[in-house]
């Protein structure tokens, strides 16, 4: 009976501590200050003729010449790889035993692993030469990454006579692909079929990152205890990560032995400190390759883990070419304009063909603009909300299987099974996202992928490893062709380049506001020395206007007499805009007092002023209609914004009854961070087209006569100091029915 299982249990197997050896060799965990030893595998006696018991608690010294003892001192404070393998020999009952001993430190022990040789002789330079440089030269011929597979595949099957010799890659996803195979005629082949992660756990992967070579000589043989089963030191099982003795799973033991193999051998093929592949050896019959034999197998699999990535990067050379001048002439097209959103829409062509796409989303300024085939405006807006909490720090989220990820794109998976995201700004949710189709594929696997678990004969589930390695062959639906690295890296380019025209844009931005503000200073220290120079001046017309008037009135006619009053008239209008301009020329150069402030006691301070100088309030109804919160303002200044515009309701005011509101929006309302004021009257109105000139200074919509005159810059002074407090001033107006004047401040 088999039945589907979650095989996260699987990953959590320890398998760097199981206690145990593979029988070939004898492991010593010696002390680390004298090498005295702590433990030791059972098997001693079968190798070098003494009980285990025997050799507990006495110092490796007993056991080895002067000579061995000190090449072994030497070698733990050097580099362990380049004095292993060391040539051991042990003396007993007049017979001489052979090894290859192997050290490294596991935690606070030491570890020596003796594994026989026929030869008390080291392989000299010479002969790993002889091994490896017919390999290295083939290598160095390849042209791509396919045939430094296939080379390494037969070289290595050459040197070790193992019945089969694969190349096999890994997925991101954690599964695998053969895709290079050297091996008798006789077997069945792997090449091109795909295994699931599941075959090779997660820490099984780490293990391989950290000892790069595995041999089993015979996956039946029966694993040798270490007595005791605990190191001493700490009472934990020793760590036998870097081990080369160490034993097996007996998960992946049955998996081999289900593959029909009987011996194995791996070696690692590391790119960028991660696990990119293997080189996995099987032969039909028990096997032991020498260590001198692993080493240059070793050395070969260190050479193509430095020629992955070159070889990866010369793969589809041209294709990455015809993309890199696609980019070039997009970035340089692009950094020309104006309006980023307008240059990506008039590049729509070269926007998809820069990741191989069939539609695009561009989503700029809270602005979405769709080409080519794309999900729904809705549906684009949902999976960039869902987006943001899922991209990484590269600011770039790529899938070939979208459905897996987001379950609500199973509504446009024929559009959109692939996607590829690029955040320019999250907090302003400006994002470009490529689609692609889906592809149905059919796949070839090693035996069907789904690893089982079986009941056993007392009715316990247990995990077991397919039985089965004949090709299975699956349909495979809702995926897209996969995201290449030079398409990312093209996408990633991209964001790069509008990061900088931004910064660009902003850099002249800057300088510009700089400009403006000094050009601002300037016009604000012109106007205030121009008005204060011209005030004596106009003030000498208006005086001795006026002496005329006094000491000539009798001598003029009247139509003389009637000149000279408008000329009064006329110095003191112009008095009254000079200080106008002063006062309004002041406000940009005196700096805000801001304090906690109630609004409340200022409004009606200013209402009570007002009232002092109105001639008749019996017609007029000021009202605060709820009690107005405290902000923080500077109190005088908002005196003046309220002043005006309180005035300006009562004066701008021909009906019998007038009347004026003062209050405040609700927060929930606004739904901002600022509380929004409004003064409301039932006064003549304005017209529309009037309601863009109202805060222009100066600007009056009526004759200087009409509604108690004024100058025209109470509202142009009013929309200045609520700017200088970081709010802005609108109006709303029905002509002959009244006015509301609104304005924001922080809250």
């Amino acid at each position: 009976m088999q039945v589907n299982v979650d095989l996260t249990n699987c990953d959590r197997e320890a398998i760097h501590i199981p206690g145990l050896i593979q029988p070939y060799g004898i492991l010593f965990v010696l002390q680390k200050s004298d090498l005295t030893i702590l433990q030791v595998s059972k098997n001693t006696f079968d190798l070098i003729g003494i009980h285990p018991e025997e050799l507990l608690g006495k110092k490796l010294q007993q056991l080895l010449d002067a000579q061995q003892f000190s090449t072994i001192q030497k070698s733990l404070s050097t580099d362990f790889e380049s004095v292993n393998a060391i040539k051991i020999y042990f003396v007993n009952q007049n017979q001489t035993f052979f090894f290859d001993g192997i050290i490294h430190y596991s935690q606070e022990v030491v570890i020596l692993e003796l594994l026989p040789t026929t030869s008390q002789d080291n392989q000299d330079f010479f002969t790993f030469y002889q091994l490896v440089k017919i390999t290295i030269k083939q290598i160095q011929n390849t042209l791509n990454l396919q045939e430094l597979c296939e080379v390494l595949a037969k070289q290595v099957r050459k040197l070790t006579e193992f019945d089969r010799v694969m190349i096999y890659r890994f997925h991101e996803e954690g599964g695998g692909k053969v895709i290079a195979e050297d091996k008798l005629e006789e077997i069945t082949p792997y090449l091109n079929l795909h295994y699931p992660a599941s075959d090779i756990p997660k820490q099984a992967k780490q293990l391989y990152v950290l000892n790069s070579l595995r041999l089993i000589p015979d996956v039946n043989y029966q694993p040798v205890e270490l007595i005791p089963s605990h190191n001493p030191v700490n009472n934990e099982p020793v760590d036998l990560s870097y081990s080369v003795l160490r034993s097996v799973s007996p998960i992946h033991i049955e998996y081999l032995q289900n593959m029909g193999v009987s011996a194995s051998m791996s070696i690692s093929l590391i790119k960028n400190k991660k696990l990119w592949g293997l080189i996995a050896c099987h032969n039909n019959t028990p096997k032991y390759v020498p260590y001198y034999i692993r080493t240059a197998c070793e050395f070969l699999g260190n050479i193509m883990s430095l020629d992955i990535g070159t070889k990866e990067e010369n793969e589809d050379l041209d294709y990455k070419l015809k993309l890199q001048t696609i980019q070039s002439k997009f970035v340089e097209a692009i950094s020309e304009s104006t309006n980023l959103l307008d240059a990506l829409i008039e590049q729509k062509d070269e926007l998809l063909e820069l990741v191989s796409a069939e539609g695009v989303a561009v989503c700029l300024n809270q602005e979405l603009r769709v080409f080519g085939k794309t999900p729904l405006e809705a549906d684009i807006q949902d999976l960039i909300d869902w987006l943001a909490t899922k991209i990484n720090n590269d600011n770039v989220f790529y899938t070939d299987s979208l459905l897996k990820l987001y379950p609500a794109s199973e509504n446009f998976q024929d559009i959109a099974s692939g996607m590829l995201a690029l955040a320019i700004a999250q907090s302003q949710k400006h994002w470009i996202l490529w689609f692609r189709p889906e592809v149905i594929q059919t796949v070839k696997w090693g035996g069907n992928p789904n690893k089982p678990v079986e009941v056993d004969e007392n009715g316990s589930l247990r995990l077991s490893p397919r039985k089965s390695f004949k090709m299975w062959q699956e349909t495979v639906r809702f995926k897209s062709l996969p995201w290449r690295k030079c398409e990312i890296d093209g996408a990633l380019k991209l964001k790069n380049a509008i990061i900088g025209m931004v910064l660009k844009k902003a850099d002249e931005l800057a300088k510009i506001n700089i400009e403006l503000e000094r050009s601002n200073s300037e016009l604000d220290a012109f106007a205030y020395i121009a008005s204060h120079d011209l005030k004596e001046p106009l003030r000498g017309i208006h005086n001795y206007s006026m002496f005329l008037i006094e000491d000539y009135a009798d001598t003029l006619n009247e139509d003389g007499v009637s000149k000279l009053q408008t000329l009064v008239r006329l110095t003191q209008r112009m008095e009254d805009l000079i200080n106008s301009l002063l006062h309004f020329s002041r406000l940009g150069r005196v700096e805000l007092v801001m304090r906690r402030t109630n609004l409340q006691e200022l409004v009606e301070s200013v209402i009570e002023v007002l009232k002092i100088s109105l001639q008749e309030t019996d017609n007029l109804d000021i009202r605060i209609c709820r009690r107005l919160p405290d902000v923080k303002c500077d109190g005088i200044q908002m005196s003046e914004v309220f002043s005006n515009l309180i005035s300006n309701a009562i004066k701008y005011n021909d009906k019998a009854s007038k009347l004026v509101e003062i209050g405040f929006l609700d927060q929930e309302v606004t739904k901002q961070a600022t509380i929004t004021f409004y003064v409301r009257d039932n006064g003549i109105g304005i017209r529309q087209k009037h309601l863009d000139n109202v805060f222009r200074i100066f600007k009056r919509l009526h004759t200087a006569t009409q509604y108690g005159g004024g100058t025209g810059a109470g509202l142009t002074i009013a929309k200045k100091i609520v700017e200088r407090h970081g709010g802005k001033i609108w109006i709303e107006s029905t002509y002959g029915e009244g006015s509301t004047f609104y304005f924001t401040l922080p809250n």
